[in-house]
């Protein structure tokens, strides 16, 4: 009896507690996180493309400045 007792009060703390997670909105804040996410992974992913141009095109030009040095 005792153990039937104790698996039910498990029992109902596992599904309270699954049911708070649904209702909490886990699901929607953890969408969001996602797509802050590759919001950002994105935005980094541009900014290191435009510094490697950017650093690219400064070596261009200080080696066409010396061609006669």
């Amino acid at each position: 009896m005792k153990l039937f007792r104790f698996l039910s009060v498990l029992l109902a703390i596992a599904a309270s507690s699954t049911y708070a997670m649904a209702e909490g909105g886990g699901d929607r804040t953890f969408a969001r996180l996602e797509q802050a996410r590759q919001l950002a992974i994105a935005s980094y992913q541009a900014d290191k493309k435009d510094q490697s141009q950017e650093v690219v095109s400064k070596a261009a030009s200080t080696k066409h400045a010396h061609a006669n040095c």
